[in-house]
This record gives structure tokens, sequence and C-alpha cells, in this order.
């Protein structure tokens, strides 16, 4: 049976979205994952490493995942509720979380780490990136690619320019680590179907994806939700689609 779109509206809203954990989203959007499987990929490099440095961690979920953490083990986040989760989640796991703000200088030495990883990172410093890299150092990532999702945020923002569209290209991403000094040995991108199955998961998504729609709030965008609401209701699921690409780069010397 139907649910109302006041009723839906006032669930999503009160949930927290702390975290990266998407199970709440479980029946009521899907989401096509990518054929490489990073969380294994990545866990497979953390049990050869020495010293690792997973940096924007979220909650810290995905790298708890890890079968084997390698000696030195650390976490960068910056968002104050997600630095708590991920303490009490990876500090048992032998990972030690540092606050940062996700602005240079990344708070470590030069040639700290002979691995990073990220998954989704907001921003790439690359230039940081290699500088606390070891010579011959590894940078692994999932990356969230251009025009992602852009079908939700047009629907809400309108057509966007095509500036706006290329953000986060993976051939600029490229260009940009070489510059670096790092050599990009393993590239793969792909295009991924999501379905939002009612509104409430669209302001689920929203609120926690806070960069798709910049200060995205229920109040400014009321009827546009109830329009999207009736067009659920009418047609099925809203469909967009996700970017994603792998990028593994080797830090030059």
């Amino acid at each position: 049976m139907a649910r109302a779109f006041e009723e839906l509206v006032a669930e999503a809203e009160s949930v927290s979205v702390d975290g990266w954990d998407f199970s709440w989203l479980d029946g009521r959007a899907t989401e096509q994952r990518p054929s490489w499987g990073y969380q294994r990929l990545m866990g497979e490099r953390l049990a050869r490493a020495d010293a690792a440095l997973d940096i924007q961690t979220g909650g810290g979920e995905v790298l708890a995942g890890a079968t084997k953490m390698p000696p030195v083990m650390v976490a960068t986040e910056s968002w104050p509720p997600n630095v708590a989760k991920a303490t009490a989640l990876l500090h048992p796991l032998g990972a030690v979380v540092v606050a940062d703000t996700d602005e240079p200088p990344l708070p470590f030495a030069d040639g700290a780490f002979d691995l990073v990883t990220s998954r989704h990172p907001a921003t790439v410093w690359w230039d940081e990136i290699a500088r606390v890299l070891q010579p011959g150092g590894t940078y692994f990532s999932q990356h969230v690619g251009h025009a992602s999702v852009f079908e939700l945020v047009e629907y809400f923002l309108g057509p966007q320019p095509e500036k706006v569209r290329r953000g986060r290209h993976y051939e600029d991403e490229t260009a940009d680590a070489q510059a670096a000094g790092l050599d990009v040995v393993d590239l793969r991108f792909e295009s991924l179907r999501i379905e939002f199955f009612d509104i409430g998961a669209v302001i689920y998504f929203l609120r926690k994806v806070i960069w798709m729609v910049p200060g995205f709030t229920v109040a400014e965008y009321r009827e546009r939700l109830r329009e999207l609401h009736d067009l659920i209701e009418a047609q099925g699921p809203f469909v967009a689609h996700s970017t994603r690409f792998l990028i593994e780069a080797r830090k030059r010397g």
C-alpha cells in the first residue's frame, strides 16, 4: 500500500545520516556495484603493506572490512560524528583515527606510508598524496566519476554547464596524478544503475551525500519533492546512474 508523502518525508528527515552506511535504503533504493570489488582489492593491498593511510575514511566501515591490517594503520576523517564512529570501530582493529580538515597539508611526514587508500574521496590533493608516499608507494582508490547521479542533481538544480558535468573526470584525475609524480598503472570506469523506490529514499540520499544538491533541505525543495513523489507513484522508480572509477598509481623513484 502506498505511503503518504508527508509520512515518508517525516521519516526520512528524522533518521540519522552519520557514518557511511547506507543500509537504511535497503528495500527503498538499489545501486549496481562496480564489477571490480574495491573492498576486496583494498584488503589484499593492506595485507602486504607496512604502513598505510586511509584518507576520508567516513565512519570507517569500508576499512573495517579488511581481513588484515598492516603494522601501521592510520585513517583520517573531518566530520566530527564520523570521527567518533570511526574511532570506535577501527581502534579495536589496530587503526588510529586522526581528525583532519581535508585541506593540505596532510598531518604526516614525507614518505610516511607505502600505501594510501580512499573510497569516494570528496577532494583529492594529489601533491599531498605523493608527498606522504614512499618512493615506489601506491595510491589505490575508488573515486566517484563525472556527472554521477546527475539525473537527480539536474531534477533539482536544472541543467548543469559542461564544466560542472565534467568535474571528477577520470582523464583529468589521471593527468593530475601524473603531474604530482604518480604513474597510473590501473584505471577502470563504469556507469551503474540506481533506482529510488520512494521519496524518502531520495531525501535520505541527498541529506547524506551533501555535495549532490548543496544546501539541500526539505523545506527548500518541498514542492519539487512532492512532484517527484507523484511521479514515482505513477510511473515507478526514479532511475539515475552513478559513475565510478578505480585508480591505482605508483610514486616514481
